[in-house]
């Protein structure tokens, strides 16, 4: 994301408004094609060279600052290396010990320089089994500036082990999300740059409402991988609150910040920018959130976002189904013969502290509908927290398929017993229609 000094935005009647570019401008794709180039005819140059390019770059008619944030997201992207054929603490202290006495070795040494400083640079290498370039190069190898841009995207130096790196393509260190798209080009560049900007105005955001109407699992796996504390409510499709989940178009919400918890943190306020950009992955969304500004007179200003702003997403829509269970399952019910229809995660359970996605619903064209949460081959530690999750979902028309192979019996789920499908190695068509039969519950409407 961009550094706070490189935002732009525009405050206006309490309502905060990011500065973004038009991404089909010639101007600002001939700036982009220029800094992607820079960036792919430096790789394996060191870093302060990359940086002194990137600062030295003229471009006509494009503001300093928007040529720095989009290097700044291309250098998100970059991967520095330092490289020495021995330690550089190791190399420095054998040329200090040397050279004590005589004077300092700070500088590469020529044929014309004074050659006791050779003698020491080339004593010290035969001594490391190093060549003499080595040596000096080595030496402040590990400086910030020094390191070498070993990878951009995908692109990488010959001798570089892409495998042995963690990728700024992941989304937290330990994140099995990844970035849906990872090849720099023009397109890709503008995009993240105005994103970026809505995101940059979000680190001192307090709080934040959504409502989506589609793509419901998808912003929600989102919200719980940033660790967002939040409360949901079934809206319509005016985005009005309903009585219950059977009557919602879509869902609402409500994000809280550090306010909430009393203490001023901008470390939610990155949560919730890490999390925007889950919201340009539906067809229809909204956003509204509150940034404090303590410097005016209410407190805060308003940042209100939604699909027609043009924004777009680069994260992974996820996979579309979480195991092989699920994926065979669903095979099969294309190649069986029933009214019913297998359709995937369009419900969502409000749990309080977070929310439960089940794996499918399942409908009958009379209106009957159940809805299965597969529980298949999970750790202990795993399990335990999802049958947590499946004791507090209040619905008659859910029930569950639970393979044999896990450590749990009926009783753990408790008033949800009778509703568990046991299977061993596969789930069958016919034994999951027999249990929608039995609990499947028309849906409501409007007049019920």
């Amino acid at each position: 994301m961009l550094t706070a000094d490189l935002a732009r935005s525009r405050t206006r009647d309490r309502e905060v408004r990011p500065l973004f570019i038009d991404i089909s401008d010639e101007q600002y794709r001939s700036t982009a094609a220029t800094l992607i180039d820079l960036f792919e005819n430096h790789l394996g140059e060191p870093k302060g060279e990359l940086e002194t390019a990137i600062d030295d770059l003229t471009v006509d008619n494009t503001d300093y600052k928007i040529v720095q944030g989009l290097a700044k997201l291309l250098k998100d992207e970059c991967e520095f290396e330092q490289q020495a054929a021995v330690e550089p603490q190791e190399i420095r202290q054998r040329l200090f010990e040397r050279a004590n006495g005589r004077y300092p070795i700070v500088r590469q040494p020529t044929l014309g320089e004074d050659t006791q400083k050779l003698e020491v640079y080339s004593a010290v290498a035969d001594e490391l089994g190093i060549s003499l370039e080595e040596c000096y190069r080595g030496m402040y190898a590990d400086l910030d500036d020094n390191k070498l841009l070993v990878r951009f995207g995908d692109q990488t130096v010959a001798d570089y082990d892409a495998a042995e790196t963690t990728s700024t393509t992941k989304l937290t260190g330990n994140s099995k999300q990844a970035y849906d798209q990872t090849a720099q080009t023009v397109d890709w560049l503008l995009a993240r740059y105005n994103l970026a900007l809505a995101q940059a105005v979000l680190y001192d955001a307090s709080n934040m409402r959504i409502r989506v109407w589609d793509h419901f699992g998808t912003v929600f796996s989102y919200m719980k991988l940033f660790g967002l504390m939040h409360r949901i409510y079934p809206i319509d499709g005016d985005g009005n609150r309903v009585s219950s989940t059977d009557l919602a178009a879509g869902y609402e919400a409500e994000l809280d910040g550090p306010a909430s918890l009393f203490r001023k943190s901008q470390k939610y306020g990155i949560r919730m920018a890490n999390f925007l950009p889950a919201l340009p992955q539906c067809e229809r969304w909204e956003m509204r959130a509150e940034i404090l500004d303590d410097d005016t007179a209410s407190g805060s200003n308003r940042l209100i976002l939604d699909h027609t702003d043009g924004l777009v997403s680069h994260y992974s829509m996820g996979q579309e189904f979480d195991s092989d269970i699920e994926r065979t399952l669903a095979r099969k019910w294309g190649r069986a013969t029933t009214d019913w229809e297998l359709t995937r995660e369009d419900d969502v359970f409000d749990l309080g502290a977070e929310v439960m996605i089940p794996d499918f619903a399942i409908e009958h064209p009379d209106g009957r509908r159940a809805i299965i949460e597969i529980v298949g081959f999970w750790t202990p530690e795993y399990l335990e927290s999802k049958l947590a999750k499946i004791r507090q979902v209040d619905a008659d028309n859910f029930v569950l398929a639970v393979s044999e192979r896990l450590d749990c019996a009926d009783e753990d789920f408790e008033d949800t017993a009778e509703r568990v499908l046991w299977f061993k190695s596969g789930i069958h068509v016919y034994d999951v229609v027999e249990l929608a039969e039995a609990y499947a519950s028309p849906v409501k409407t409007e007049r019920d």
